[in-house]
This record gives C-alpha cells, sequence and structure tokens, in this order.
C-alpha cells in the first residue's frame, strides 16, 4: 500500500512535457516545459478563450489525430466554459485525424467520450475557492501521473471583489490570490505539472496594486495600458511566458471576392470580412528572451494558424 520516495519519484518523472504542445505559438527552443506558467493576456474578444480550446484539444486528443493524451483540469472560474464548442472542436480534429478508410460504426463516438474522459473540470466562484481547489488538486496530481496540464480561465476573475474585500489594504487585496500564487508554486515545483492562465484586460489610469513606480503616472490615452501587469507580485514571478493577444478586422482579400448571390447587403459583406488575431509571445524561462508573433482566424474546427 505504501510508496517509496524513489518510486512517487519515478512515477511523477513520467509527467509529460510539454513543450511541442503548440509549435507554431511558441518560440523556436520550445513552449512551457515542466512547472512553467503561461499567461494568456489581451481585451475582450481577441481569441483568448478559442486558443485555450485549442490547447486542450490538443492535449486531450490521441497521438492519431495530432494529440498529446495527457490529462487536464480546467479550473472555470468564470462559468464561461462552452462544452458545445468544445465537443465541435474535438470532433472536427477527430474526423480530419481518421483514416481515409470508413471507421467502425460508433467509434466517432467511443473516441470522443475518451478525450473527454482525461478532461476535469472544476467550477470556482470565489478566490477562497480557488485556494480549496488548489489543495484538492494536489491528491489528483499525486496519483495520475497523466495528469499534465493545469488551465485557469480566468485567473483574475476575482480581482475585483478581493479588491473591494480588501478595503484600502493593498495586502488584503492581494492575500488570497498571493496565497492561490504560492500554493500553486509549490505544485509546480512538486509536480511538474504545466499551468496555462487567461488574465482579464485592465485600464490601469491609477496607482494601483502592483502598479510600477512611474508607469502608472505617466500613462497616457496613446499608449495602452492593457499590456501591463497588474496582478500581484508572487503571480508575476511565476509566469515564464506571456502570450499578447490582440484583434485586427481586414477586408478579407485572402477570402474568395465575388462570391455567389447578387444582393450587396450585410450578408455579402460580412462574407467579403474576418478577423484576424494576433498573438506575441514572450518567453522569458531561460536566460535570454525569445519572441515569436504569429496570426490566426477561427474557424468552425477552431483555431486556424495562417
Amino acid at each position: 500500500m505504501s510508496e517509496s520516495g524513489a518510486q512517487l519519484l519515478a512515477r511523477l518523472d513520467a509527467r509529460r512535457s510539454l513543450k511541442d504542445i503548440e509549435p507554431r505559438l511558441f518560440p523556436e527552443d520550445g513552449g512551457p516545459d515542466h512547472g512553467e506558467v503561461v499567461q494568456l493576456f489581451g481585451t475582450e474578444g481577441t481569441g483568448k478563450t478559442e486558443m485555450l480550446y485549442h490547447l486542450l484539444c490538443r492535449c486531450v486528443l490521441p497521438t492519431a489525430s495530432g494529440g498529446l493524451e495527457v490529462d487536464v483540469v480546467f479550473v472555470d472560474t468564470d462559468y464561461s466554459l462552452d462544452m458545445l464548442r468544445l465537443v465541435s472542436i474535438l470532433d472536427s480534429r477527430l474526423t480530419a485525424g481518421g483514416s481515409s478508410s470508413s471507421p467502425p460504426a460508433g467509434s466517432d463516438e467511443a473516441a470522443l467520450r475518451l478525450c473527454l474522459s482525461r478532461l476535469l473540470v472544476v467550477h470556482c466562484s470565489s478566490s477562497s475557492q480557488l485556494l480549496l481547489t488548489l489543495h484538492f488538486l494536489e491528491t489528483s496530481l499525486s496519483s495520475r501521473p497523466g495528469l499534465a496540464l493545469l488551465l485557469i480561465d480566468s485567473i483574475s476573475a476575482f480581482y475585483w471583489p478581493d479588491r473591494c474585500e480588501g478595503g484600502a489594504s493593498i495586502a488584503k487585496q492581494e492575500e488570497k490570490l498571493s496565497k492561490c500564487a504560492e500554493l500553486l508554486g509549490r505544485l509546480l515545483r512538486d509536480y511538474r505539472i504545466t499551468v496555462f492562465a487567461t488574465c482579464h484586460a485592465i485600464r490601469r489610469s491609477y496607482g494601483g496594486p502592483s502598479s510600477s513606480s512611474s508607469s502608472s503616472s505617466s500613462s497616457s490615452s496613446s499608449s495602452p495600458d492593457y499590456d501591463r501587469p497588474y496582478l500581484c507580485r508572487p503571480w508575476q514571478q511565476l509566469v515564464t511566458h506571456r502570450l499578447l493577444f490582440s484583434r485586427q478586422e481586414a477586408a478579407n482579400s485572402m477570402v474568395g471576392g465575388g462570391g455567389a448571390g447578387g444582393r450587396g447587403g450585410g450578408g455579402s459583406r460580412e462574407q467579403r470580412r474576418r478577423q484576424i488575431f494576433t498573438v506575441h509571445c514572450t518567453s522569458s524561462s531561460s536566460r535570454t528572451k525569445a519572441y515569436r508573433s504569429s496570426l490566426f482566424c477561427v474557424r468552425d474546427g477552431g483555431v486556424e494558424f495562417l
């Protein structure tokens, strides 16, 4: 029944590295390794959630469909997880990755169920619940070496409630998230997992908590404040990869121009336009920083890199 320290280390050492989770997103030296944290940051509607679904699917899909076959914990603090959308993307990837010969009846559903069995979803409605969830995860992490990824959407969901509850004291405002970050740091070290977390963009035109000494006073409307870190220092110290998302709308000359249907109403105009998203990756896990910019759009089957 008991397990020696050597047995535990051997079991945890088998945990899958996610350096190859998405080569088109991270710099050439690879994506996040064991014990590293990726923060997805950007204003609303810039493709963060779709990219999160893309990375989640990449993890739970079988290797035959281009996946990594690892278990994932999805901590949903915004109650915004769209399971129908996630299943639709998974189904599309399974179909695209299937063999050309017709699969046996019911095999698609069985493959989809197997993918979903690798996903554990937890909902949190406060930073106190998030802290308890992280404590609870330690049991799962120690017993499931196949669990390699923790997704948090979003790590900043309780920023404003915590500010109100903390009153005028910055230490009180940041206390709960700081405890979460400290516990998360221990889980990263002890269990060699990888963490992806989205973060809401917020305009900080005030000297709020964790703000830089001179940046808040010199901020102007021409320099965007959205990409400045505002969460507590313990969390910022954990982050090794930062993905900054932005959106650009372009008249789509790449999509077929003079389509069918002679009406020049809103429908055809909408068909000639599509949204293209930019993601800029900064990796600081090594001594020298690495950068990479990528373009992507969102299709029915999920994220498509350009």
